[in-house]
């Protein structure tokens, strides 16, 4: 399959997963992906289980309670197929809540590794003090071989 062959899909899917390298990146392509899944999810469930979730808005509103694991149990699906939507759109809501922790967690720390290991300008100082008496020593040296 040539560069060309590729189906617009898969062009947004490489894309979403190039930029998904960084936290901030990651965290904006599980947001959309789950934004995505809750609407899916809730006019799937409107659809197959009509009986419990009568409107779209109904089963949008189950869907966010679900994802997001608040799950305030007001709607509640009825059906086999109904309840095996609501595992994965359980599942996928604890995927969620995990690594979008986990990438303010990463930058937080990042953020604070950089910090750490940018050099105060008093050590800076210090360091070329200490490489101008190395080099003082080293001419001086070489100079006594002279």
């Amino acid at each position: 399959m040539t560069m060309t062959d590729e189906s617009r899909l898969e062009r947004w899917i490489g894309h979403s997963v190039a930029r998904a390298s960084t936290p901030r990146g990651a965290t904006v392509v599980i947001c959309i992906a789950t934004a995505a899944v809750t609407v899916v999810a809730g006019l799937l469930m409107t659809i197959i289980d009509h009986d419990n979730f009568a409107s779209l808005g109904s089963g949008l509103w189950w869907a966010a309670q679900t994802v997001t694991t608040v799950g305030y149990g007001d709607h509640v699906p009825g059906t086999a197929p109904g309840r095996l939507v609501a595992v994965l759109v359980m599942l996928l809501g604890i995927g969620l809540v995990t690594v979008i922790t986990a990438a303010i967690t990463s930058t937080f720390v990042a953020r604070a590794h950089r910090i750490e290991e940018t050099p105060s300008e008093d050590a800076t100082a210090d360091q070329l003090r200490d490489i101008a008496a190395r080099l003082e020593r080293i001419e001086a040296a070489l100079n006594r071989r002279s």
